[in-house]
């Protein structure tokens, strides 16, 4: 069922996304070699609590944490542990921000100490790939047209597109209908409505695009060792275009 927002429901997730962005800017200036995940985990739940918010994965079919860290070749649904980072390090934080039963929903890619031009650039084409699928995310436009904008620019750059996982509706609960796929044929799939509100969340591979799942059922790692990174934002859909909900 698809659940579509008010004005003033739209108005409540932005105050959380404005949080939740305030939380990245935080972690981007704290992230070093030597800390841990867990440590960062700890200090995104504080940061969320001393703010009137709440970190809603905790708990969410079990799982036991504030964030998601996933580290180099760990997609995504990494978990949080107490093994430093090194320098050279790419690690991705994903958090759900539950703001007075409001949701928001980043993940954001970090470069831990000095990195690669190739790390880099890696970076820098799932960065733009974001920003170039929410360019689709106008009333009208369709499902596919978001996934076939990233998928054709991340391809023509030499990386791939992750299949297996999607963004989603929000709101009030964190996965809602429709599914958001980040590859895909163009005027195909759902319409986009006035009110919709979603999350686009490429993660993008250095190499070959399927993934392999770890023993503890939650962390997906490239199937070739070689690294992922993810950028996400939630946003609403006006009638003006995409209106980005986890910006400051």
């Amino acid at each position: 069922m698809l659940n579509l927002k008010s004005d003033r429901e739209i108005k409540q997730m932005h105050a959380a996304g404005r949080l939740l962005a305030s939380c990245h800017k935080e972690l981007a200036k704290r992230i070093k070699p030597g800390m841990s995940t867990l440590e960062i985990d700890k200090l995104v739940e504080t940061y969320l609590l001393k703010n009137g918010a709440t970190p809603e994965q905790k708990g969410f079919h079990g799982y036991q944490y504030a964030t998601c860290a996933s580290i180099n070749d760990e997609i995504c649904h990494g978990f949080p542990r107490k093994t430093p980072l090194k320098k050279g390090d790419l690690v991705t934080i994903d958090i759900v921000v539950n703001l007075n039963g409001a949701l928001a929903d980043s993940a954001w890619t970090y470069a831990v100490g000095n990195i690669s031009e190739k790390q880099k650039r890696l970076m820098e084409v799932t960065k733009k790939a974001l920003y170039i699928g929410i360019e689709q995310a106008y009333p009208g436009n369709r499902l596919g047209d978001i996934g076939y904008a990233i998928q054709s620019f991340v391809e023509q750059e030499g990386f791939s597109v992750v299949r297996e996982f999607t963004g989603h509706g929000i709101g009030p609960t964190i996965h809602e209908e429709p599914a958001i796929f980040h590859f895909g044929t163009p005027g195909t799939g759902m319409r986009l409505k006035e009110g919709m509100v979603i999350t686009i969340e490429p993660m993008v591979n250095e190499g070959v695009w399927f993934s392999i799942k770890d023993d503890n059922g939650w962390t997906a790692r490239t199937a070739d060792g070689k690294l992922s990174v993810q950028y996400e934002h939630t946003l609403a859909i006006t009638k003006e275009g995409p209106l980005i909900l986890t910006e400051q």
